[in-house]
């Protein structure tokens, strides 16, 4: 007898996946860890000491690095945007099925506690039937 593979539902959402969309959540994922906060923070100050001290391409007040910020955040924020939307896609889908699991358990709960109403009452009536064939034996004994 084979086992039979468990139903993933994760790994059937993931192959329904568009480039877009898995490719915002590596950047989702990217940009939300601490290794992109920390390498960032070696950029900028690494930039600001470049030009304080060296190159000055961009002098302080650093506005070309305000510029490039500006433009990082505006672009994080609608990566961000995009891979929420698609997570709240994602836990309405699994809410569904987590929904249509429940329904298909209490419909097999509810079964089961039939079959086993009958068998209550098929136990009552046989420990009934016992009792009298117990009792029987002792009135024909006296």
């Amino acid at each position: 007898m084979s086992a039979r593979k468990p139903y993933d539902w994760h790994a059937q959402h993931d192959s329904t996946l568009t480039r877009g969309q898995r490719a915002a959540d590596v950047m989702r994922n990217t940009m939300g860890s601490w290794p992109f906060v920390g390498g960032f923070v070696v950029f900028m100050i690494a930039w600001a000491t470049i030009n304080s001290f060296n190159l000055k391409w961009d002098p302080y007040p650093f506005i070309l690095l305000n510029l490039f910020l500006s433009m990082l955040a505006g672009l994080q924020g609608a990566i961000l945007l995009i891979a929420a939307k698609r997570q709240d896609a994602l836990a309405a889908a699994l809410s569904q099925h987590d929904y249509e699991t429940n329904v298909a358990a209490k419909t097999d709960i509810e079964t089961l506690l039939e079959i086993n109403r009958k068998q209550f009452v098929i136990i009552c009536e046989l420990q009934e039937v016992l009792h009298r064939l117990d009792v029987r034996p002792a009135a024909e004994e006296r």
